[in-house]
């Protein structure tokens, strides 16, 4: 029998992370020595130095610091004096190629970038105005970032590592093996408007959701995302103060130097941590999850050489054009970000090469609306027309005016097409890229309807064969229903500023949905349609010159659309059977309703009360010969399976709780928690003010989160589940006595 070796591997330590266990492979025992000042020294020597690399000398001190061995960086950089024997890894992509070193970073040296995943969500924070570096003409391998503030830059560090999380978390997997795969990362200088030093750092581009689960580790599993996020930037964002005999230094050295100690903190506790057990026992926990998160492989960016062309972008755009083709063909082509995300960063790509590329044109401006960089007051100074009224309606009636014109819009298809790797890209695929451009102003006030409107663009929106040609321009108006007497008359620029207007209305307002077959039916309900239809179909039907019906319908809609809210008659609250926004004095406030052309006002009544609008009213008006047809070849069938409640797809809002007033909070709320009375009316009565109490928080928590779509307003899916599950046992338990008051029901007569 052969001898054991004298020193066998060590078995895989199983820690508890959560809920979970989890089979850690292998824990360094030391952490890696702080970097000498002599070899960052030598790190930016040879970064200024190197012909092959471009990069500010503030901006190598930021690599320097970032790298946990700069000696094995400054070896890269002098070794690559020649581009074709260097050491330098080399991509090239569209108009340029890009030069990085590989290297380990502290963790607590990278911040993360904008964070593409969230790109089409609308959060508390606003992103930094973000702008290219260029010296003599030549683009330089670094970003500035525009913030108010340094506690502007802290919050939108804060919500990125926060916001990240909750789409995603790969905590467990860096527990257990470190972070495997490199980040993505290059220099930044940030700027600040209220006058404060400028700050050079590292940003990562790519692996931002490895970046802030490797802090999710180093917090533990009993910190919720934005608790990992608070902490992420109170390490990041923090600054050193000064003693009264040391002399003044730069923000930029400062916040290093507070960052520099923070590790010397940690390292000092896992020292002790280790020391704590035997060489043959397990480390602790907290020293596990300091030694995993501790440091992270990268490529950093330190050059960019533009590719001479008649197209080429402005120096300054040319290097963040490059780092997102990168991204792009990672994240579009091969390990996916969902739709939505792939959409919002493929249409601002090619936005910004085919506006930007216009200059000259005038287009700058509607890239900046486009993007969100203008708010939607902005319109009428974007477009030069004081006639034009801000609202995000209007916002959306140009844009896709503007972007729908042959001339541009083609060239943004080959742009979006080459950016996917696609060979071909029909009109519902454009429309698909223009869906979270049109939606930007509602995003979160609409958020319970935002799917189906993506779905809805994606089955072509608004976008039929005569919008998307030349020749005509909307018509600039306060009052759509104006509109209507021109478009019967034939005047095609009114019809399709009605298309346009309504169509987006009904869209985003979930009154016009991608129908599925389980929503044909034979009876005018909610979420049933008489026949299947692309919406693009349906607008094109509602807007020809001799169908009264259909632009009588887009007109109210458009007129009466709110970008703050859901209408009382949305797809979402009819198929739950929910009330309105009971937020509003009377949910008759916001309501699409049913069209009558033979009423003064146009409105459709059934014993004096207006009736809703309905997506089946919304589809008969397309084609009412279509839908005479099918229902008079029907209406005898009394086997008709098809009159159940429509289908809601992949959606639903119901912690709506209606139009029942606040409680009253009798019990105070914060007091804690009463001592058990023993009689039962005490009880009841307890109960009564904890469950009003409860109902009071509830309606806080939804004006809290009507702002925002991230985070979720219960938290993570475990703390929600939790929610559900006493919620529906408090139901239960109410609705099992209902039989204990039938006495009290009136007798039928």
């Amino acid at each position: 029998m052969p001898a054991s070796p004298p020193n066998p591997p060590a078995s895989p330590i199983i820690v508890d992370w959560g809920k979970e266990q989890v089979e850690v492979s292998t824990v360094d025992r030391e952490l890696p020595e702080p970097s000498a000042m002599d070899d960052r020294s030598k790190l930016v020597k040879a970064g200024v130095n190197s012909s092959l690399v471009s990069l500010p000398e503030d901006a190598w001190h930021a690599v320097a610091r970032g790298a946990v061995t700069p000696e094995t960086v400054a070896l890269q950089l002098r070794e690559s004096q020649d581009a074709r024997a260097g050491l330098l890894l080399e991509e090239h992509v569209d108009g340029a190629t890009l030069r990085s070193v590989h290297s380990r970073l502290w963790l607590s040296e990278i911040f993360p970038a904008i964070q593409p995943r969230t790109g089409q969500e609308l959060l508390g924070v606003e992103d930094p105005r973000v702008g290219g570096v260029a010296e003599d003409g030549k683009p330089q391998a670094i970003l500035r970032y525009l913030y108010d503030s340094p506690a502007h830059l802290r919050k939108h560090v804060q919500q990125t590592i926060s916001a990240t999380l909750y789409k995603n978390s790969y905590a467990e997997s860096i527990l257990a093996r470190r972070v495997t795969r490199a980040l993505i990362v290059h220099p930044v200088v940030y700027e600040f408007e209220d006058g404060s030093d400028p700050v050079y750092g590292l940003i990562a581009r790519d692996g931002i959701t490895r970046l802030a689960s490797a802090w999710n580790v180093f917090a533990g599993s009993d910190h919720d995302p934005e608790d990992v996020g608070k902490l992420a930037a109170d390490v990041l964002v923090a600054e050193q103060r000064p003693s009264a005999n040391d002399p003044v230094k730069p923000l930029t050295q400062r916040m290093a130097l507070a960052r520099e100690n923070w590790r010397k903190t940690q390292r000092t506790l896992f020292t002790k941590a280790i020391a704590s057990v035997a060489v043959d026992e397990a480390p602790p926990l907290a020293a596990i999850r300091i030694a995993q998160s501790y440091v992270v492989p990268a490529h950093v960016t330190v050059g960019v050489r533009s590719h001479d062309r008649e197209d080429s972008l402005n120096a300054e755009e040319v290097f963040d054009d490059a780092l997102r083709s990168i991204l792009a063909s990672v994240h579009v082509e091969f390990k996916p970000w969902d739709s939505s995300a792939q959409n919002v960063e493929v249409v601002s790509r090619a936005l910004k090469r085919v506006l930007l590329s216009r200059k000259q044109d005038g287009l700058e401006p509607v890239y900046e609306l486009a993007v969100g960089r203008r708010k939607a007051s902005e319109v009428s100074e974007v477009y030069k027309d004081p006639q034009i009224p801000g609202t995000g309606l209007w916002r959306a009636v140009r844009l896709l005016h503007t972007l729908t014109r042959p001339a541009i819009s083609d060239e943004l298809r080959n742009r979006a097409k080459e950016i996917k790797g696609e060979r071909r890209m029909t009109d519902k695929g454009y429309a698909s890229l223009l869906g979270p451009i049109v939606d930007h102003p509602w995003r979160s006030t609409k958020k319970a309807a935002a799917q189906q409107a993506r779905n809805a663009w994606s089955n072509g929106g608004v976008l039929f064969k005569e919008v998307l040609a030349d020749g005509w321009a909307p018509i600039v108006t306060d009052d759509f229903t104006t509109l209507v007497e021109p478009a019967l008359g034939g005047n095609q620029n009114a019809r399709l500023t009605l298309a346009l207007a309504g169509g987006t209305a009904l869209i985003a307002d979930k009154i016009l949905t991608r129908n599925v077959g389980s929503s044909v039916g034979l009876y005018r309900v909610p979420g049933k349609v008489p026949f299947r239809a692309d919406v693009y179909k349906v607008i094109e039907g509602l807007a020809q010159a001799d169908n009264a019906l259909g632009l009588w319908t887009l007109a109210l809609a458009a007129q009466r659309f709110e970008d703050g809210r859901l209408p009382r008659n949305s797809g979402t609250k009819q198929a739950q059977g929910l009330p309105g926004d009971p937020h509003a004095a009377s949910d008759a406030e916001y309501q699409h309703l049913a069209v009558d052309l033979e009423a003064e006002d146009r409105v459709l009544r059934e014993d004096g009360e207006p009736v809703l609008l309905l997506e089946w009213d919304v589809v008969v008006a397309s084609d009412q010969e279509r839908a005479a047809l099918v229902l008079g070849t029907q209406e005898d069938d009394d086997d008709d399976e098809d009159g159940d409640e429509g289908e809601d797809e992949g959606e639903g809002d119901g912690d709506d709780d209606g139009h029942d007033e606040q409680g009253s909070g009798g019990s105070g709320g914060g007091a804690g928690v009463p001592e058990p009375p023993r009689d039962i009316s005490d009880v009841r009565r307890v109960f009564k003010n904890l469950l009003s109490d409860a109902k009071t928080h509830l309606d806080l928590l939804e004006r809290l989160g009507e702002g925002v779509t991230l985070p979720p307003v219960f938290g993570m899916q475990d703390n929600w589940a939790e929610l559900r599950e006493t919620s529906l046992h408090i139901l239960k338990v109410i609705a099992n006595h209902e039989g204990d008051y039938k006495q009290d029901e009136p007798e039928e007569g």
